[in-house]
């Protein structure tokens, strides 16, 4: 397990069920220093949540065995402070989008995710931060 310099745990979770896409965020979260744990449906990221407690969860809305939403749910239910992203191709202002941010979801953000905003997001959610 890597500890950023601040003390906060680095590891991202990517709950994803297309692989060449786990393979590009995995890519380049690790090039910038950040530990890389990997599910292909909801159910086993919600397993892999129980084990290694992420600093943060970057999750596919539309998977098979479990979506995003239930397993956001679900991993809510283990951890109120969990910090989740939902990454979907559907809208922002969908129903179940607007319910899983009253929830406690951080956001919903549209696909593709741009690289620019997958490292700012685990910026964010991975050091401590003094603006609260």
């Amino acid at each position: 397990m890597k500890v950023g310099l601040l003390g906060m745990d680095k590891t991202v979770l990517v709950v994803e069920d297309d692989v060449d896409l786990i393979g590009i965020y995995k890519e380049i979260l690790e090039l910038h220093k950040y530990n890389v744990e990997t599910a292909l449906n909801g159910q086993e990221g919600v397993e892999k949540f129980k084990q290694i407690k992420p600093s943060l969860v970057i999750m596919d809305g539309d998977m098979p065995i479990l979506d995003g939403y239930e397993a956001f749910k679900q991993i809510k239910e283990i951890d109120k402070s969990a910090n989740v992203v939902i990454v979907t191709g559907f809208s922002e202002f969908e129903p179940k989008s607007q319910e899983a941010i009253k929830q406690g979801l951080i956001k919903v953000i549209s696909k593709p995710l741009g690289v620019d905003e997958l490292l700012q997001l685990a910026k964010k959610y991975t050091e401590i931060s003094l603006e609260k």
